[in-house]
């Protein structure tokens, strides 16, 4: 069929002809139960804007990343006493309710010299209550000390150092509802996207010892006993001692997978960057050039990308080169 570009919510996807089949206008918008302020979930403690996580929160490191306009980001996780995440396999882990996923995004002054502060933009929650996820945006004051709940999408004039020195600057956006329900979508329901047990399957630094995160988890009783070494890693793209296409797929697995698999939002455009996913099955071959074209653009992501991410381009580029 022939390609064709659809916008949809003001996103954009490649699909085949009449193939496109979810509308995001249908999905809620209110509030879904959220706090009005950041600090109502007692997630930091002390100074708000030195994003000290309380006790009931725990850091966590994704092994690959997803790219949002440089910005750096703080995940954690908390899971309430006297329960636990359960993990069934290499994808997202089972969560109890009460759980809260919070990724807060800022950029360093200047990124060669963090002692020289940090602007903090917006810090997005899911909530699992109800067995059911709910999504949050709030967005930070120019005092740095709260943020409150946003429920429209926003710009934000950003400027900063880089690691070289350079200077920096992104008109930075903050996502509606509209748009977290978009890409945490799953057959129309909301779910987390990044945390799933092969990209937590790594090790990292805790108390200044090196330790493997699930188990790090496992040992704070996040996750439950069992076994975890049947668990796979996802390769880390921008670690060397992984092949090519080791790299460049978990590239696509997390920049892309949340959308472009069989039950998100793009689902319809017939392109599966799952990293488990066969390659006959993905499409790659077929979609090669116009991934290569988004990026180029910088759509993709989809959403939280405005600037072209060269580094993950470049890697791409080499891939899509590799092929056949």
């Amino acid at each position: 069929m022939k390609a064709l570009y659809i916008i949809a919510g003001g996103l954009l996807c490649f699909v085949a002809v009449q193939s496109f089949v979810i509308d995001p206008s249908g999905m809620d918008e209110d509030n879904g139960g959220m706090l009005p302020k950041l600090s109502d979930y007692h997630i930091f403690q002390g100074d708000p804007s030195a994003l000290v996580p309380t006790d009931a929160f725990k850091p966590y490191e994704p092994s690959t990343t997803l790219f949002s306009d440089y910005a750096e980001k703080q995940r954690l996780i908390m899971v309430p006493a006297g329960s636990s995440m359960k993990i069934t396999g290499n994808g997202l882990p089972e969560f109890p309710d009460g759980a809260i996923l919070a990724k807060t995004f800022y950029y360093y002054n200047d990124k060669r010299d963090p002692s020289k502060g940090r602007r903090i933009i917006e810090t997005r929650i899911l909530v699992r209550t109800g067995s059911t996820w709910h999504a949050g945006t709030y967005v930070w004051n120019d005092a740095q000390t709260e943020a409150l709940l946003a429920t429209k999408g926003s710009k934000h004039d950003v400027k900063w150092l880089d690691e070289n020195g350079a200077g920096r600057s992104i008109d930075y956006r903050v996502p509606s509802n509209k748009d977290c329900a978009t890409c945490h979508n799953s057959n129309n329901v909301l779910t987390p996207i990044g945390p799933t047990a092969m990209n937590l399957n790594i090790e990292v630094t805790r108390n200044n010892a090196r330790i493997n995160q699930l188990k790090y988890f496992q040992s704070n009783s996040l996750i439950g006993a069992g076994d975890l070494s049947g668990v796979a890693t996802l390769p880390d793209w921008q670690n060397p001692s992984y092949t090519l296409e080791q790299r460049a797929r978990a590239y696509l697995a997390v920049n892309c997978a949340h959308c472009h698999n069989p039950n998100g939002f793009c689902a319809a455009a017939n392109f599966n960057a799952g990293y488990e996913t066969p390659f006959a099955s993905t499409n790659i071959s077929d979609k090669k050039k116009l991934i290569v074209q988004y990026m180029k653009q910088g759509r993709m992501p989809l959403l939280g990308t405005t600037v072209v991410h060269k580094e993950g381009l470049a890697l791409v580029q080499e891939y899509i080169n590799s092929l056949h």
